[in-house]
């Protein structure tokens, strides 16, 4: 098994679950200091894992890796995220997330060995908003908020004529992705080009559109990788939480071993699927920075009112597909996992170098 990204959060987790089942596992990673302040390989990666030194985006390093592995299955993590740090390093975005997969792709079309199926890591931010449904039943895509919408804080999408409405929990193959930010927009592209090819090859292709992940081992210092992340960080130091908006955006935070779990069993279960994966919870943003704060007896949350462009709303999904395909059902609740991240925060090594 091959992973690309797979010294990340998300990877050491993925990898400990595939050794348990016997696999071989390989990771290329270029250990970007933004994810990986001191440029060396995480402890949490077992030392099982075969590690490849290498940028997705590299021919060469796509030579390297394929010279030495010959992948069953590839497992697709390698991505910038960050709605707000896409905004303004939008090549950067684009250079990892897309031509990062059309590199791996070519590699694949001159490689005498091809895998028999590719697992990619989407988001949830490929939906945008989503789809909205008025009191009335009528379901509309209502798209990007404005700058002026924002500046005068009218939150919530209305109904074309103006009247209340409320979001609908994705369902991937039925919700119609309408990308809101460059980063949603680069991990769409992402899974064009791996249906595209893989359609021609006939390898499989798994799309997991991947809700909030959180938990124990998400980069402490990186603001761009998990919100909750940064909320408990701040509670921990006694700091007020910054409330964006006025503290109703909702999320489905998912917990990272359950992700993994999925995205294990769907290397399990080659397959041509697509499936959202979160906790079928959806929460908002002000309910767990409230949390957060008082399991660290920190000073309440402050809702600010500010806001960041390409910010959706609303995201939450539907996970009864995953179920079916996967036999995906998450197993940690939020204030669980929460807990989990605060027991663990005072450990990492970022955290005790701030």
């Amino acid at each position: 098994m091959l992973i690309t990204g797979g010294a990340g959060f998300i990877g050491c987790r993925l990898s400990v679950a595939l050794l348990a089942a016997g696999d071989d596992v390989a990771v290329l990673d270029n250990l970007h200091p933004q994810v990986h302040p001191t440029r060396t390989v995480p402890r949490n990666l077992p030392d099982e894992v075969r590690f490849v030194p290498g940028d997705v985006a590299a021919a060469s390093s796509w030579a390297a890796v394929l010279a030495t592995v010959r992948p069953d299955a590839i497992v697709h993590l390698a991505a910038e995220t960050g709605t707000g740090q896409s905004l303004t390093e939008p090549t950067r975005h684009a250079n990892v997330n897309v031509l990062g997969t059309a590199a791996m792709l070519e590699a694949l079309e001159h490689s005498p060995h091809r895998p028999g199926h590719i697992v990619l890591a989407s988001s949830r931010a490929v939906y945008g908003d989503g789809a909205w449904i008025t009191n009335e039943g009528t379901v509309f895509y209502p798209g990007q908020r404005s700058a002026a919408q924002l500046d005068a804080g009218r939150w919530d999408h209305s109904a074309p004529d103006g009247s209340p409405a409320r979001p609908i929990p994705s369902v991937a193959g039925i919700t119609v992705p309408e990308p809101t930010n460059i980063y949603a927009a680069t991990k769409l592209a992402q899974e064009h080009l791996l249906r595209s090819w893989t359609q021609a090859r006939q390898v499989d292709l798994s799309i997991l559109r991947l809700q909030n992940v959180y938990g124990p081992g998400q980069s402490v210092t990186n603001s761009y990788t998990g919100v909750l992340t940064f909320f408990a960080r701040t509670a921990l130091e006694g700091r007020v939480i910054d409330v964006y908006e006025d503290g109703e955006i909702v999320r489905d935070f998912v917990f990272v071993d359950d992700v993994a779990s999925a995205l294990a069993a769907s290397v399990r279960r080659p397959a041509n699927r697509l499936v959202d994966i979160g906790s079928g919870r959806p929460t908002t943003i002000g309910a767990v920075a409230r949390i957060v704060a008082e399991a660290c007896a920190a000073p309440p949350p402050v809702v600010s009112g500010r806001y960041r462009h390409g910010d959706v709303r609303a995201a939450s999904c539907n996970i009864d597909t995953a179920a079916g395909s996967l036999g995906y059902e998450p197993t940690k609740p939020l204030t669980d996992g929460i807990a989990a991240v605060l027991d663990w925060m005072p450990t990492a090594a970022e955290f005790r170098a701030r």
